[in-house]
């Protein structure tokens, strides 16, 4: 309608916005007065201006959202209405974010002209007269004017151009719809931040171990999250822990530590303990025969004789080993007897008394102790009824075992299994495999079919060390001493196949079994101890579920279901060669690691000679009981160790026990040298070897013990942060050891590398100290704190410290664990530096004597009480806590070297004088005399004592006497010397 306020509204507003664009807003006072200006505006818009303006305090109005102003105009309307009008009005009130079309003629001006230079300073013109970053809308004037400049002006008086150049350029590179120009997507909202690139990054390096399964390092993925189940095989108890030993557990408890504290995977560690196996009933009968061989004191003639009988089999034993290294152990051993022999024979071809003879006795007894075992137990061994001690063996022996592994900083298990005590679950699982078709029966013991199991779609056997299938020398020693016989060899189907379950024989323990028969009378015998006194059995125990049992019989299996005990049970007193058996020793692992891992393992540990047969056995017949062919995902074998370069074998008797090398070596230093090589790499333990882990201690303990030093000077709290040089920059590429830390834990952790990184560091950081030191200048000690501590953190993660400390070895009073540092540092620290005063006043007071009283504090008092001071000039006094045994050790090479030097220089001096002495007795002949007494080579002489003639008479050559005349020169030369010297009576 013409005339109307709609209509004149409508002519005057300006194109509308973009939703959502925020406009600058003027002062309700400025828009009253640009309201007063619109003269060819009808009364009442005027009106609704004015009340419009006034409803303006607020930025809620301004902007149009609803609240409670602005309820005369929305604030968006009002906006395009003041727009309008300002643009079109005289006044030089800035534009509130002005429309493409209004601007586009004044940027055609600026873009006809030629000149750059005049352009750019006409366009910064005409930005001072506007608003170009607040809800500015980007028009296409805008950016055909951006398109004609390279870059923002670098001219300070430009200030408007750069501004708007970068802001054009912000919403140019802002990411807009799809389907939409960047142009129409800038004009409809607010400034757009620039597009966020993430960091490309690094590759993270995964955890690889070497898988014995493929020869290879393969990614390790537990099957279950960071869940990891791992069975490692334990010791056979039946002697002392040796270094081999030590060999597989330290470094299984370091992977195990690195897995758990380093990667962070949740590790449930199970292990097994061999209580039942040839060894141990062969070495617990021959125990108990020399026992009572013993005792019963046979006299020197009976002693003689057994001992002639035992040589005689030993002969026999000897002749037929092949092997060269266990030929001349024997050798050895029967020369040493045989030397034994000796004297008592003498003491009784002499008629000696019974008395005189016990000596020789003793010394026979205890030389021939291992051939007349092995000869008891030939003749006796059958007949052994004690069945006890075939647990007291093994139990002492663990013990043993246990407190070695303890005093070497091993963890414990999370589980640990012994054969005695899971024998039920061993019958039940070799009846499985029985079941699945992969066992048979014969003669009372049990065989895995290898040739069966082989053939079967899904299996294979030998997994492990397939070119080892068929050795029969390897199978034979994987069966045991006791189960080679020519009869238990006839009763398999294949030379290949081994014991499940093996028939026990007179002298052997034994449980029941549903494949033997038993008497009526032991099954009597067997209940009436297991139920205890007024109890029968029932039916259900009188009846095998497995095999019938005729009239008269008890079914084992049903004695079996009694549940009565394993060691020292009734079943192993009445079942040698009764119908009874024991375990094999590869169904063992596997029956006990099922029970408890399930059909599928993470990980499985042994020692590198345990590949073949045992642990191929162990996954034939564990995958023949689940019929899968995925018992175990990861196989992980150490490396051999070796005795100074020779094997270590318990059989050839070249072993060194877990006790005598700690004896020699702290658990500390031992886990070093195995962490300075492979774990799957041969290890040779020899002086060399722990003479470098000796080394790595000292100069690990060395830095931790400089960097306490330093961190115990006094620094108020703000002097902790310290402005960082070049040399603390540099320093801090630590920061990338611990990446190659990382990496090389990463691969197959390798702790030899870890280990050389650590060392690296440490030299850098002791070259930083020792500058800092010669500059006289403070350390870092933020820095040098978060080193010492990282590399504090790897060695509790290794397990070479084994106490809670916050910085390096922890120093602890003998016996207790009281913390020595904490508690005597502030004492000793008073100590040194009133001894450093009192050093001080003697220097300046020439008092050689109480200097004499410092050093001897220092030298020989303190070290007793393992405190070691180090004096450095102009430095304070450095005071260090170490091992007692270290520190005297230290002191006696520091007394043996000064003694070396001592003995030197008086040689040197001997030497020097002896040389003095012999020269001047060579000045005091006078030159005509020099060669009269040499007789044997010359005749005749001159008259001046020069020889002319040899002994034969014939006159010397002209070289001769050329070379004659020399040595008189020079003779008489040093002779005027000497005469000179006795002239000014320097010469006594």
């Amino acid at each position: 309608m013409p005339g109307s306020p709609r209509r004149d509204c409508k002519r005057l507003r300006s194109p509308a916005p973009s939703p959502g664009s925020r406009h600058r807003r003027a002062a309700p006072g400025r828009v009253l007065q640009g309201a007063a200006q619109l003269g060819n505006v009808a009364p009442d818009l005027r009106q609704a201006v004015a009340s419009g303006a006034a409803a303006l305090p607020s930025d809620r109005a301004c902007t149009g959202r609803r609240g409670g102003h602005g309820a005369g105009l929305p604030g968006r309307r009002l906006h395009q209405i003041l727009g309008s009008c300002f643009r079109g009005g005289g006044s030089r009130v800035p534009t509130m974010a002005g429309s493409s079309g209004e601007q586009a003629p004044d940027y055609r001006s600026i873009l006809s002209v030629s000149d750059e230079a005049a352009r750019v300073q006409a366009l910064n013109e005409h930005l001072s007269t506007r608003s170009y970053i607040q809800g500015y809308s980007l028009s296409q004037a805008d950016v055909d004017v951006f398109r004609q400049l390279s870059a923002p002006p670098a001219d300070a008086h430009l200030f408007h151009v750069a501004r708007w150049f970068r802001h054009i350029e912000a919403i140019l590179s802002a990411p807009h719809s799809r389907g939409e120009p960047c142009g129409h997507q800038a004009s409809k909202g607010r400034r757009a931040q620039p597009q966020w690139s993430p960091p490309s990054g690094s590759n993270s390096c995964k955890l690889r171990l070497y898988n014995s399964l493929t020869r290879s390092k393969d990614v390790f993925l537990p099957q279950n999250g960071r869940r990891v189940t791992w069975y490692c095989c334990g010791p056979t108890v039946y002697d002392a822990s040796h270094m081999g030993h030590a060999r597989s557990y330290i470094s299984f408890d370091i992977l195990r530590r690195v897995l758990r504290d380093y990667f962070k995977y949740d590790v449930f560690y199970c292990m097994n303990i061999t209580d039942i196996d040839d060894k141990i009933i062969r070495r617990a009968r021959q125990n108990h025969l020399f026992d009572q061989y013993r005792e019963k004191q046979p006299q020197a003639a009976q002693l003689l004789e057994d001992v002639h009988a035992a040589l005689k089999l030993f002969s026999a034993k000897l002749s037929e080993t092949t092997d060269p290294a266990k030929k001349q152990m024997l050798e050895r051993i029967q020369h040493t007897v045989e030397l034994a022999t000796e004297p008592l024979q003498r003491a009784m071809e002499a008629g000696l008394t019974a008395e005189g003879n016990d000596s020789h006795v003793e010394v026979l007894l205890e030389e021939a102790k291992d051939l007349l075992s092995d000869w008891l137990d030939s003749t006796l061994g059958r007949e052994v009824t004690d069945n006890s001690i075939f647990s007291q063996l093994p139990k002492f022996w663990e013990g043993e075992f246990h407190k070695d592994m303890e005093a070497l900083n091993v963890l414990p298990p999370d589980v640990l299994t012994r054969v005695s005590e899971y024998v039920p679950e061993i019958v039940n699982f070799v009846q499985k495999i029985m079941d699945n078709g992969y066992g048979y029966a014969s003669n009372g013991s049990v065989y895995f079919d290898t040739v069966k199991f082989a053939s079967s779609e899904g299996h294979s056997y030998g997994k492990l060390v397939p070119e080892a299938v068929g050795d029969q020398k390897a199978l034979q020693e994987g069966e045991g001493d006791l189960s080679i016989s020519a009869d238990r060899l006839s009763e398999k189907r294949s030379s290949s196949d081994f014991a499940l379950w093996k028939a026990s024989k007179p002298g052997e323990p034994s449980w029941p079994c549903p494949w033997g028969r038993v008497s009526t009378e032991r099954a009597g015998n067997w209940l009436e101890v297991g139920l205890g006194h007024g109890q029968s059995p029932s039916l259900a125990q009188r009846t095998s579920t497995h095999h019938p049992v005729g009239t008269g019989c008890y079914s084992p299996m049903a004695l079996y279901t009694l549940g009565l005990p394993s060691w020292g049970s009734a079943f192993q007193s009445a079942a040698g060669g009764a119908g009874g058996g024991r375990p094999g020793w590869h169904i063992e692992c596997s029956a006990m690691a099922s029970t408890l891992l399930g059909a599928s393992m993470d990980i499985h540990g042994g020692g590198f000679d345990l590949r073949f047969p045992h642990h191929d056995n162990e996954l034939a017949q564990s995958e023949a009981y689940f019929e899968n062919d995925c018992w175990v995902r990861y196989f992980l074998h150490t490396g051999h160790l070796t005795i100074a370069g020779c094997k270590m074998s318990k059989s050839l008797k070249n072993f060194i026990t877990i006790k005598d090398a700690l004896k020699k070596h702290s658990a500390r230093q031992l886990r070093l040298a195995f962490l300075m090589h492979s774990w799957k790499d041969t290890l040779d333990y020899s002086s060399n070897t722990m003479e470098s882990a000796l080394q790595y201690e000292k100069l690990m303990n060395e830095f931790f013990l400089n960097v306490k030093d330093i961190l115990r000077a006094p620094v108020d709290i703000t002097g902790q942060f310290e402005k960082w040089e070049d040399e603390e920059a540099t320093l801090n590429n630590f920061y990338n050891k611990k990446m190659a830390v990382h990496e090389a834990l990463c691969d197959n952790i390798d702790t030899r590398t870890v280990l050389e990184e650590m060392r690296a560091l440490v030299g850098q950081c002791n070259l930083y100290m020792a500058a800092r030191k010669a500059a006289r200048r403070r350390p870092n000690h933020a820095l040098l704190e978060s080193i010492a501590q990282y590399l504090t953190h790897m060695l509790k993660i290794f397990g070479a410290i084994e106490e809670e400390s916050s910085l390096g070895f922890p120093v602890r009073a003998p016996g207790t664990s009281l913390n020595l540092e904490s508690t005597v540092m502030p004492y000793l620290q008073v100590l040194s530096e009133f001894r450093e005063g009192v050093r001080r006043i003697a220097r300046e007071q020439q008092v050689p004597e109480i200097l004499e009283l410092s050093d001897a504090l220092r030298d020989s008092i303190l070290p007793e009480l393992g405190v070691r001071l180090e004096d450095h000039e102009g430095l304070p006094t450095v005071v260090k806590l170490e091992d007692r045994e270290t520190l005297l050790r230290e002191r006696e090479e520091k007394k043996r070297v000064e003694e070396e030097k001592k003995k030197k220089k008086e040689e040197a001096a001997r030497r020097k004088h002896e040389q003095e002495a012999a020269k001047l007795a060579k000045m005091r002949i006078p030159p005509s005399e020099m060669f009269l007494s040499e007789s044997d080579k010359y005749s005749k002489f001159d008259e001046n004592g020069l020889p002319t003639h040899d002994t034969e008479g014939k006159e010397l050559s002209k070289g001769q006497a050329k070379k004659l005349k020399k040595l008189f020169d020079a003779q008489e030369k040093l002779h005027k010397e000497y005469m000179q010297m006795v002239q000014n009576g320097s010469c006594k």
